[in-house]
């Protein structure tokens, strides 16, 4: 079994949301992501999973000086995945020429279909599609927008 730490980073802070709601219960855990990863690292994480809570909500990079800094530290030592924002395959690009392994793809997955190919095919063993749900449908922008799909179909 691989266990994968998440560390969702908010205006440069590790948080935990409820749901992705952005507007109330954010539980900030840690002010440093670096050492957040330090932290996992350490414990043993052999990937670490990023999230651009901003980017997820925005569709820009937001915490991508953060996400660079882990990055340089840790990429050497373990697999990392980034979500949040993944809507271009510009921004797909700039993540990975960081160092990253994967790239989480969750709304485009949704929205863009020819997005998702072009990734795909661009980009192949490094692309990782996420749906959330919320009460059995699927959620996008940072699960903002209910799509009236079932995540079962």
């Amino acid at each position: 079994m691989l266990l994968i730490p998440a560390i969702d980073i908010k205006d440069g802070h590790c948080v935990r949301l409820r749901q992705g709601d952005l507007t109330s219960n954010i539980t900030v855990f840690n002010t440093d992501p670096v050492a957040q990863a330090r932290h996992w690292v350490e414990l043993g994480a052999e990937r670490l999973h990023l999230v651009d809570l901003d980017a997820a909500r925005s569709g820009k990079p937001v915490n991508l000086s953060v996400i660079r800094k882990i990055c340089n530290e840790f990429a050497e030592d373990v697999e990392i995945e980034v979500g949040g924002g993944m809507r271009t395959l510009e921004r797909v690009g700039e993540v990975l020429d960081l160092g990253v392994d994967y790239v989480v793809i969750g709304t485009a997955a949704v929205k863009a279909p020819g997005f998702l190919h072009d990734v795909c095919s661009e980009y192949g063993g490094s692309v990782i599609v996420s749906l959330d749900a919320k009460d059995g449908m699927v959620m996008t922008d940072g699960w903002t927008k209910n799509t009236g799909h079932s995540a079962t179909d």
